[in-house]
């Protein structure tokens, strides 16, 4: 009998990885469940490009926006678990988790994780007429006129707000968020004054910084960013230990054979690690992320702790 299974083990491993040495062979779709032109459309372009070259079968990037981020990440979660469709997600992701935990899907009850593919920071910027020139100088108005000034954000849950939010908490401040449909509103609205202030991308706030248009008060990550050397961190100017960043990664639904998932984690790691990509994602200040799949599942649940605290210690709800 122990014969018989191991035989029979044996019979199954074989078959999968002859089942991975096929695939791909046919194309791949890579799902972004976000607004075309955004941060997790175009990485994911220049992922799909990459696993082109290396795999010989094309790599589809197809957006489907909605519900922040629910629609197209359902769609995924109830695709076949062949390998054939993949997600590209954030830490939208992670805080969804507990900011709508009535979705029809759970993050890792549903979609296996892939490996993850890069980070980058925001950048705390206001309008001129903000009359704060410091990180400090800002907490100091906040305090002293508490629901007074406003920040905008790209929409509930997204990175742009839950960096408000994390924020708030820290600093002890009370800044009342102005949820948008697109990060393109959001900034129009601080460009314009009509918002305070926002938690941007920095290769996009950068420019607005450059020309005088915003001015950067603070980064978020745990180290100042090439992109604004100058700009201290959040952590420098004021609140220690603070750290919120937009990250993306790939998943797949739950039973794709874990040859499959270590095959695409191997090539997405060379992909993200190969010079031509740090060096161009180093100008638009993205960083590479390199882990094995389990590794990123730790990192996921990791995740999803810390924003389900701040989503509790701070109110935060979808509608607002």
């Amino acid at each position: 009998m122990l014969r018989f299974l191991c035989t029979a083990f044996a019979a199954l491993a074989l078959a999968a990885n002859a089942f991975a040495q096929a695939w791909p062979s046919k194309p791949v779709k890579i799902i972004v469940p976000f607004a075309a032109g955004g941060p997790a459309d175009i990485y994911a372009r220049t992922l799909g490009q990459k696993l082109e070259q290396a795999l010989g079968q094309p790599f589809v990037i197809e957006d489907k926006p909605g519900g922040g981020s629910i629609v197209g990440t359902d769609v995924v979660a109830k695709s076949a678990p062949d390998g054939y469709t993949l997600l590209m997600m954030s830490n939208t992701h992670t805080v969804n988790e507990s900011l709508i935990p009535d979705k029809p899907f759970q993050l890792l009850r549903d979609l296996a994780p892939i490996a993850p593919v890069n980070y980058s920071d925001l950048v705390l910027v206001v309008n001129p007429a903000v009359p704060a020139k410091s990180l400090k100088e800002l907490i100091a108005l906040a305090k002293a006129k508490p629901g007074v000034l406003n920040y905008a954000s790209s929409g509930p849950g997204t990175p742009y707000h839950m960096a408000g939010e994390l924020f708030k908490s820290m600093a002890g401040v009370n800044i009342v968020h102005i949820p948008y449909k697109g990060s393109s509103g959001a900034r129009t609205d601080v460009l314009g004054g009509q918002v305070q202030m926002m938690f941007d991308a920095i290769t996009t706030a950068a420019p607005n910084v450059r020309a005088g248009k915003l001015r950067a008060l603070a980064t978020t990550g745990k180290v100042r960013s090439a992109v604004l050397p100058d700009v201290p961190t959040v952590a420098e100017a004021g609140v220690p230990g603070y750290d919120a960043v937009i990250w993306l990664g790939i998943m797949a639904p739950i039973g794709t054979p874990r040859a499959i998932i270590d095959r695409l984690n191997s090539e997405i790691t060379r992909a993200v690690q190969a010079p031509d990509t740090r060096s161009a994602w180093a100008t638009q200040g993205a960083v590479p992320m390199v882990m094995t799949p389990d590794e990123f599942g730790r990192f996921l649940r990791e995740d999803i702790d810390k924003w389900a605290h701040v989503v509790k210690i701070s109110g935060a709800r979808r509608d607002r």
